[in-house]
């Protein structure tokens, strides 16, 4: 993404919005108290953080719904308390969270709405610069077909466009967006982040309320994570969702690892695990199977061992969150004796050897560790073919691991071990 720059990077004199101390309450209730961030010019912010930590709150005060009890907004430099309702919708334009309209107005009339800090009151159709805006706001939204269809009758995801169209016809150099993926389908949440995401490229400044910290974490130049009415962390999406910040904030444990497509941060909430089992389960493998392998397993109780893993793995980087004791080795190199021996002991001593994706190298050091193992079981989600890179001899020792082994998917993996590990029936003696 375009635009994108570092905390240190940026000056007070940059800042298109900028927060200094606000405090919020709402009677009794202290929803922010002395919250302070700003956002840079071609800049896009997301606001995380769990309902009810005044993300809501911190957009309405940046537009000017809400007076803060203390502190000073500033919309490129002017406090908002200066500048009055319409020098603020001349600066910031809101995307809302809720879009329902109770009147069948088109397309086009709530994108023109975009245009009023602009006309007079009496003024109903504007001049020629809001409708070349318009039809700016229009195309640029992919909504052009749709200008004439009562806003009642389109998608929401459709709906929610025509909003960010309407902020784009009022022409100002920030957006605040409320929960704009809020109740819409993967195809139109990614639709919208991305509308944004170009803006912003654009040289646009957003800050948007977002619930979805893997979205939020895709899209997002920067991060502010709200909670107890204060920002916990704000940096890089990798600064921000760690487990460190993110269970405090959440209250719940979370397992953070890079997203397969994207490479950006993907947070799992993982539940506080039985201590029941009294059994160990070693992983071989590794990646994002072999990462969600050592999560299921550690939910599920069992003690966990896994590797050897190469630094940087997001499995091992699992492990270490989940306090998983990991064999851990340098990365794009083979496994020294002490590594394997004691993946070897792991294996022989484990209940059961789960194999998570294995990739089979010209070594093929997993599969003489699974000859380690009396109890193997195999979680594949790719085909061996793409895993093979030892030739076809490493093929028939595949095969021979698949005949001896228990098949089991994710989420039939504890069952699975279940049974690999039963004591088997003996025939009673005539």
């Amino acid at each position: 993404m375009t635009g994108q720059r570092t905390h240190a990077d940026r000056t007070d004199t940059e800042a298109t919005i900028a927060v200094e101390d606000i405090s919020v309450s709402f009677g009794d209730l202290d929803v922010l108290e002395d919250v302070s961030l700003s956002v840079a010019s071609g800049e896009f912010l997301g606001l995380v953080g769990p309902n009810g930590a005044g993300k809501t709150t911190l957009a309405r005060a940046i537009n000017g719904v809400f007076e803060p009890a203390g502190g000073t907004v500033r919309l490129d430099g002017t406090p908002v308390a200066d500048l009055g309702p319409r020098g603020v919708s001349r600066r910031v334009a809101t995307v809302p969270q809720d879009t329902s309209v109770s009147f069948a107005f088109t397309v086009e009339d709530v994108v023109r709405m975009g245009r009023t800090p602009y006309r007079g009151r009496t003024d109903l159709t504007g001049d020629e610069a809001d409708r070349k805006a318009v039809d700016r706001a229009l195309e640029r939204t992919e909504m052009v077909a749709l200008r004439d269809r009562p806003i009642t009758a389109v998608s929401g995801g459709e709906r929610q466009r025509a909003f960010v169209a309407r902020a784009l016809a009022q022409d100002t150099p920030a957006l605040v967006l409320d929960e704009p993926t809020a109740s819409l389908d993967i195809n139109h949440q990614v639709r919208v982040l991305e509308l944004v995401a170009d803006l912003v490229a654009g040289g646009k400044t957003a800050i948007a309320a977002i619930h979805d910290l893997d979205l939020a974490a895709r899209y997002c130049d920067r991060l502010a994570l709200l909670a107890d009415g204060d920002v916990q962390a704000v940096g890089d999406p990798e600064t921000v969702l760690t487990d460190e910040h993110l269970q405090p904030a959440f209250d719940t444990r979370t397992a953070v690892t890079p997203d397969a497509v994207t490479g950006t941060p993907s947070v799992t909430a993982i539940a506080e695990p039985r201590r029941d089992r009294d059994a160990q389960v070693h992983v071989l493998g590794n990646g994002a199977t072999a990462a969600r392998v050592i999560t299921t397993l550690w939910q599920a109780g069992f003690e966990v061992t896994a590797g050897p893993l190469p630094s940087g793995d997001a499995a091992l980087s699992v492990a270490e969150e989940l306090g998983v004791e990991a064999i851990a080795v340098p990365p794009l190199s083979s496994p020294d004796e002490a590594a394997l021996e004691a993946a070897r002991e792991h294996c022989r001593s484990a209940a059961a050897t789960v194999l998570a994706d294995p990739v089979v190298g010209p070594d093929s050091t997993v599969l003489d560790l699974a000859e380690s193992s009396a109890r193997p079981i195999l979680v594949e989600t790719r085909p061996p073919t793409e895993r093979n890179h030892a030739g076809p001899d490493a093929r028939a020792c595949y095969r021979d691991l698949e005949s001896r082994a228990l098949t089991a998917s994710i989420h039939g993996l504890v069952p699975a071990i279940a049974e690999a590990t039963s004591p088997q029936a003996v025939p009673a003696d005539d």
